[in-house]
């Protein structure tokens, strides 16, 4: 098996006026909480959105290990839509002291390049630095965080800095290249 380096970069917002709004793009595009936990929603979004950038680490979950996940307290999925059609998701996990992670966020291959991406970035950014209004007992948020790298889309860094995410870490490991997952199996070719 070959091994590969990927570079890992974290950034973060450390309040909310380091958020720096994208404009809303034409059409009927609209982002929705996905308030009902489903594991099977979630893992489609999952994979319908990293199978071709080798998002891995959750494709062996169980069905439990999903549910687990997301009936965490703070843990929200916001999906945009486009007419309709799920086109990507953000993903936010709370952690300790009011620090708030987007862990997942992407589109949708065929939604790519519609000026979506910066929308929901800066929707699900914002949703982030007030998810201690939802969710009673959850301390405010103090600092919003995120990771990429290189295995993401070509423009995810660009993405994340224009809407005011500053640098803090970067990280190069070694890592198994694995093939694009797809989907679901056997959906890109090897």
């Amino acid at each position: 098996m070959t091994n590969i380096a990927v570079t890992t970069w974290s950034l973060e917002q450390t309040a909310p006026t380091d958020l720096l709004p994208a404009a809303t793009p034409e059409g009927d595009v609209r982002i929705v909480r996905a308030e009902v936990p489903s594991p099977e929603f979630s893992r489609f979004l999952y994979t319908s959105v990293g199978g071709d950038i080798r998002w891995t680490d959750r494709l062996g979950w169980t069905h439990a290990r999903w549910r687990e996940h997301l009936e965490q307290p703070g843990v929200e999925t916001w999906v945009a839509h486009d007419r309709g059609t799920p086109a990507g998701f953000v993903e936010l996990a709370p952690g300790d002291d009011g620090i708030v992670e987007i862990e997942y966020f992407g589109l949708i291959p065929a939604f790519r390049g519609r000026r979506i991406g910066g929308h929901l970035l800066s929707y699900g950014t914002a949703r982030a630095w007030d998810l201690a209004e939802r969710w009673p007992g959850l301390a405010g948020t103090k600092r919003v965080w995120l990771h990429t790298c290189s295995k993401d889309g070509a423009y995810a860094m660009d993405n994340y800095q224009r809407r005011g995410f500053r640098l803090f870490d970067t990280r190069v490991e070694e890592e198994a290249e694995v093939a694009t997952p797809g989907p679901w199996p056997g959906a890109f070719p090897s």
